[in-house]
């Protein structure tokens, strides 16, 4: 078991240090076409959740086609949604891309990851083809606008949403949350930290 977790810390400290680099350059290779929004207020919101309860159900279209819901995955699969303000920005550029060298982290878990902004769909067509394909699916919360974000309590007063993560188990009961810093990229020690939970 020892030996196990230790293989696991080990492809977890050079998946950090990988992601961290990496997220640095991606944002780099588009430079151009990001709008730097500077320094916004840390959150904006007030949640609407909370771990215990049960994570509010949403059906939304998806960037590859069709309409995902969240309760399909409901005795199947955890959930991680990650909520990020908006399209074409910094940190947002950088935090998606960062995890598709960390999917083998979800699948251990056996999690998907949820990707929402409340950007449409073409919005989100073209920035999601700039950052290179993406394992994930990314949903369009832009009509009626931020309905999902707002059930969920991360819409911001500007009409974008919190940059906010929800760790949801296959009962469809939320586990963790972290309305994080705008202006911050979450830590991925502490996202794999709660999925480690979620097996105990």
């Amino acid at each position: 078991m020892k030996k196990v977790w230790g293989g696991v810390l080990i492809v977890l400290i050079l998946t950090v240090f990988v992601w961290g680099a990496e997220a640095q350059t991606l944002s780099e290779a588009f430079k151009g076409k990001i709008y730097d929004v500077g320094i916004l207020k840390a959150t904006d919101s007030r949640l609407k959740v909370k771990a215990g309860s049960h994570a509010p159900d949403f059906t939304l279209p998806a960037v590859s086609g069709g309409k995902v819901k969240l309760s399909q995955y409901r005795g199947k699969k955890n959930v991680v949604i990650s909520f990020v303000p908006a399209a074409w920005t910094p940190v947002c550029s950088d935090q998606w891309p960062g995890y598709n060298i960390t999917k083998d982290i979800f699948d251990r878990h056996d999690a998907v990851l949820l990707g929402i902004t409340v950007d449409n769909i073409p919005t989100l067509f073209a920035w999601t083809g700039e950052m290179g394909e993406l394992w994930f699916p990314v949903l369009s919360d832009f009509w009626p606008h931020g309905k999902t974000a707002s059930r969920y309590g991360v819409l911001r007063s500007d009409g974008t949403s919190e940059r906010a993560l929800f760790v949801i188990d296959k009962k469809g009961i939320i586990r963790y949350i972290d309305v994080h810093d705008i202006n911050k990229r979450p830590s991925l020690e502490v996202l794999v930290r709660e999925l480690d939970k979620l097996g105990e």
